[in-house]
């Protein structure tokens, strides 16, 4: 095996196991939640998250210019409000539903890209496909999230918790608009410190809107904050931007995929989550509309789902 070929093999592995990693810290967060508020959960991850970035890419802060500064802000805010939105749905809603629901982010990136002043340069408008992927989302999303005889109300079963879920989509394709803009005008290693910093700035901002905090000292509550700071934030980040560059644009989308797909083994080996028939179908269709937005020949909107990394 050649030089080129053990990195596109391990390209696929790494990128397997960052994506196994955020469908289960669904569940991990959940789990999690018992035993603190989301917001203080979401301050300490990012905090956490942020100091090992500074740490490793310290050097790469220096000499920041102004608009890459702004960049890295608009960016982290973005960040730092889908994880409030996730994270505070996830205590009114299942750990899969939350995960389907984050997965729309693939559909909506493009929709959004339509809207004038959003399109990042060098970006082309969304095509048929897209839209007719976007159909089929929602058409999944109210098999997901209602109930059978509610009759023409679509969106009778939409809890605070999936609407929650909803917005974090629309957060993080905003996240990812911007990271389109500024990707070419910021190293890797300085934008992906800025904004997870500026989202912990965000979420410290934000932690008196979550009420009264509480934090219960608990095994489960550690390792989710272990796993999600250490593995699916610091670490997943610096591997996806280093598999991407190894691998075909079409490999990547199919990969992120899985992430809703491992979210839910995770809810329903660990947790017992289930979701019936008219829940799994709602679901396949969600994942069918986001393969048909997300596996288009220029390749050019192949994003990370950002799950609940």
């Amino acid at each position: 095996m050649t030089a080129t070929s053990k990195q596109y093999v391990k390209a696929h592995l790494l990128l397997l196991a960052v994506v196994l990693v955020w469908g289960t810290t669904f569940s991990l967060v959940k789990a999690a939640l018992a035993d603190t508020t989301p917001m203080l959960f979401n301050l300490l991850r990012m905090v956490s998250a942020f100091a090992m970035l500074a740490a490793v890419n310290g050097r790469a802060l220096r000499g920041m210019s102004r608009a890459e500064v702004k960049l890295g802000a608009a960016a982290g805010v973005l960040l730092g409000l889908g994880y409030q939105l996730q994270t505070v749905g996830l205590g009114h809603t299942t750990a899969t539903k939350s995960a389907f629901l984050t997965g729309l982010v693939v559909v909506m990136v493009p929709l959004l890209s339509a809207l004038p002043g959003v399109r990042a340069a060098g970006v082309g408008r969304p095509g048929v496909d897209v839209y007719a992927g976007a159909a089929l989302a929602f058409a999944g999303l109210v098999l997901l999230t209602t109930p059978a005889g509610a009759g023409w109300e679509l969106l009778a079963g939409m809890r605070v918790g999936e609407w929650l879920s909803l917005g974090c989509a629309v957060a993080f394709a905003g996240h990812l608009l911007v990271l389109a803009r500024a990707a070419p005008n910021v190293s890797a290693r300085r934008l992906g410190t800025l904004q997870i910093g500026f989202a912990a700035l965000s979420m410290f901002v934000t932690l008196p809107l979550g009420g009264r905090w509480v934090l219960h000292s608990a095994p489960e509550l550690w390792v989710a904050l272990g796993v999600t700071a250490v593995l699916a934030t610091a670490a997943a980040f610096t591997i996806q931007s280093w598999a991407q560059q190894h691998l075909p644009a079409s490999h990547t989308a199919l990969i992120f995929t899985l992430e809703p797909v491992f979210a839910w083994l995770t809810a329903l080996v660990f947790f017992g989550e289930r979701l019936g028939g008219r829940g799994l179908g709602g679901a396949g269709l969600i994942l069918a509309g986001i393969l048909l937005a997300e596996l288009r020949p220029s390749g050019r909107w192949v994003v990370s789902p950002a799950g609940a990394s």
